[in-house]
């Protein structure tokens, strides 16, 4: 029966071509704004790494002092720490994994006489970053433990990036020159780019990670730049690195793995501890000095990385998609009203009720399924215009295969939905008037 359906639905399309065409465009018009939004949105706000986000923890204190410059200190906790913060907080072994982190880059000179010095953003980590946030590996592996204590000019580096001074090959054992300063490298990553960016979203919440990473404790040999955001709640006296690495200055970030929860509340009962012997020493002198730990999804909320804007904007998206399946409703509706003569004729002949109306959804669905797939090529556009406008947006102009499923599965509903009023009106078609008039 259901193939019969779809003969004389293909039979109705091809009558009135120009009508379907039009419904056609209108729900792939809908669809292709709708998902368009709906896709950035979605992409925005996904579980960047679900198998551990809630084990993943960024480390916050409250540091502020009662000092000058504090006196309106933000009640929210600062989103960095100090270097002497990280570095003491790295003693401890509570967590199963542990890495200081710092956004810093480098003039990268090719060995190759065909191309020229290029800069190349870095970041400095401990060598459990890898595993914490499972970055797969093509060649090699993470430099040994002891590094993250005794530095060595080691490095790991990206696909891509290898691929451009070393033309794809394995490169570990090889050495890179990074603002003359020669580094071996231990390692090559596979193409690594999660979305959000949530382990530094003081950097830009979706832009390209890094493609060099090299060890932490090179900080103070190498004098290295910071990157990123550099905060300050007092007046200091900062004429060094080394009173750079002494100061109060907030510029480093910290992340931990702590599997279990009575592992999170040994580490802040630690913490807790750290906190009153700073305080001996005149640090942590604020009333609300304390520590506050938050796994990935808590983190990307507390960022706001989806802002409220962009809910407005998915409903306004599918008040659009509405406005279109109302035009198509009544395009649907003068469709099927013009085939009254042949449906007074069916029913005549025995067509019940439940036949008309099944047969007409089956015609909408086409035309549903029809237009999810015009929307599909129009989302992609759409897509690709955002991508031209913001360039941090590059990760989020794909769809996957559940998006992909869910236009085309959108697109049908709605059509049915919009169908049904028109098909139930043309299934109350009385026969003996077309009888006679025939």
């Amino acid at each position: 029966m259901f193939t019969y359906y779809l003969k004389l639905s293909w039979l109705s399309i091809k009558r009135t071509p120009m009508i379907t065409a039009l419904m056609v465009i209108a729900i792939g018009m809908g669809i292709g704004v709708s998902m368009t939004v709906l896709t950035v949105n979605y992409l925005m706000g996904k579980d960047p790494i679900p198998s551990k986000s809630g084990e993943l923890f960024h480390v916050q204190l409250y540091t502020y002092g009662e000092g000058m410059g504090n006196s309106r200190v933000d009640d929210e906790f600062p989103y960095q720490v100090t270097y002497q913060d990280g570095m003491n907080l790295h003693q401890s072994d509570i967590p199963t994994r542990k890495t200081r982190s710092l956004a810093t880059g480098f003039s990268v000179i090719p060995t190759k006489a065909d191309q020229t010095p290029f800069l190349e953003s870095a970041r400095a980590i401990d060598s459990d970053f890898f595993a914490m946030f499972k970055i797969p590996f093509i060649y090699g592996e993470v430099w040994n433990k002891t590094v993250d204590v005794s530095p060595k000019n080691v490095i790991v580096i990206g696909k891509e990036l290898n691929e451009k001074i070393f033309s794809g090959e394995n490169s570990v054992g090889r050495e890179i020159n990074l603002g003359g300063d020669l580094f071996t490298v231990v390692g090559v990553i596979d193409d690594w780019q999660p979305t959000p960016r949530f382990y530094d979203l003081n950097n830009g919440s979706f832009n390209s990670s890094e493609r060099l990473f090299l060890p932490f404790s090179l900080l103070p040999v190498l004098e290295l730049p910071s990157w990123g955001n550099n905060n300050g709640w007092k007046t200091e006296i900062i004429n060094t690195y080394e009173d750079r690495l002494r100061s109060e200055s907030l510029w480093n970030q910290y992340w931990v793995e702590l599997n279990t929860s009575k592992q999170k509340e040994e580490y802040i009962d630690w913490i807790d501890g750290y906190i009153s012997e700073q305080k001996k020493l005149e640090r942590f002198t604020h009333e609300k000095a304390g520590v506050s730990l938050k796994n990935v999804t808590q983190w990307l909320n507390y960022n706001t990385v989806v802002s409220s804007d962009n809910s407005i904007l998915v409903g306004l998206a599918f008040m659009f998609l509405a406005v279109c399946m109302i035009n198509t409703l009544g395009l649907l509706l003068s469709k099927f009203l013009n085939r009254a003569p042949e449906i007074g004729v069916r029913r005549a002949l025995g067509a019940s009720r439940r036949t008309i109306f099944f047969q007409h959804l089956v015609d909408v669905g086409i035309i549903g399924l029809a237009g999810g797939l015009v929307g599909l090529g129009l989302s992609q556009i759409g897509l690709m215009g955002v991508k031209s406008l913001y360039s941090d947006y590059n990760d989020l102009v794909q769809m996957d295969m559940t998006l992909m499923i869910g236009s085309i599965t959108i697109a049908i509903i709605s059509s049915v939905l919009a169908g049904m009023y028109p098909a139930w009106v043309i299934c109350k078609t009385n026969p003996s008037v077309y009888l006679k008039i025939q």
